[in-house]
């Protein structure tokens, strides 16, 4: 079911692949072709954060690419599966992309925090990718994609959040709740959670934690 927010309707196929759809265009934000259902084909922008699997997967921005798609990528992912011409997105600054207003934000674990590997990595390494603040038909919408909360987030402000909740290799519940706190939006939307075991959270609680401080959050 669609979540509606000033216009704009937002669906989560799974995982952390979402779709916006806007007045007369549609995003996808890191389609992956394990739970995009057929082959939608109606995506004029496809963004792509980061080029772990599960975000950077050109099946699945070939499922749902339109015949007239612009797909713009983190210019670290190496995008020579893909066969559109791709608008790179810079590790952090400024982009229009076929009219969105697109701001980069640094995405990464902390490497003296939780979400490290076995030999005490970060899962994510600064500089591997990117969070997305867009502007769509005059609505901010901001997906931080894989990363924790980290101090350059006290300044961003959205309309709609969309945060990753699962913990592991991302924010967990807790961490997130504190962003959108943060964010202040008029909306939450978690996302990156319950696909694999890792990842698997109370997003229930998630909820009623956000919703007891008048902040609405919807599962979608």
């Amino acid at each position: 079911m669609p979540i509606e927010y000033d216009g704009l309707r937002f669906e989560r196929p799974g995982h952390a692949s979402v779709r916006i759809g806007g007045d007369d265009r549609v995003i996808y934000v890191d389609p992956w072709s394990e739970v995009i259902e057929n082959e939608p084909g109606d995506a004029d922008v496809v963004l792509l954060t980061h080029d772990d699997f599960d975000h950077y997967d050109p099946e699945g921005v070939s499922a749902v690419a339109g015949p007239d798609v612009t797909v713009a990528a983190f210019d670290g992912i190496d995008v020579e599966g893909l066969p559109e011409n791709v608008v790179e997105l810079p590790h952090e600054g400024e982009t229009v992309v076929a009219g969105i207003d697109v701001v980069t934000v640094p995405a990464y674990n902390d490497p003296d925090g939780d979400h490290v590997d076995d030999a005490g990595e970060p899962f994510h390494a600064e500089g591997e990718g990117v969070g997305l603040l867009l502007t769509i038909d005059g609505t901010t919408v901001f997906l931080p994609s894989d990363t924790d909360f980290l101090p350059h987030h006290g300044s961003i402000a959205a309309d709609v959040f969309v945060p990753p909740i699962g913990g592991h290799y991302t924010m967990d519940r807790h961490e997130a709740a504190e962003f959108a706190r943060s964010v202040d939006p008029g909306l939450v939307l978690p996302t990156h959670y319950d696909t694999f075991e890792p990842i698997e959270t109370d997003v229930g609680a998630f909820v009623d934690e956000l919703e007891s401080d008048g902040i609405r959050v919807e599962q979608f």
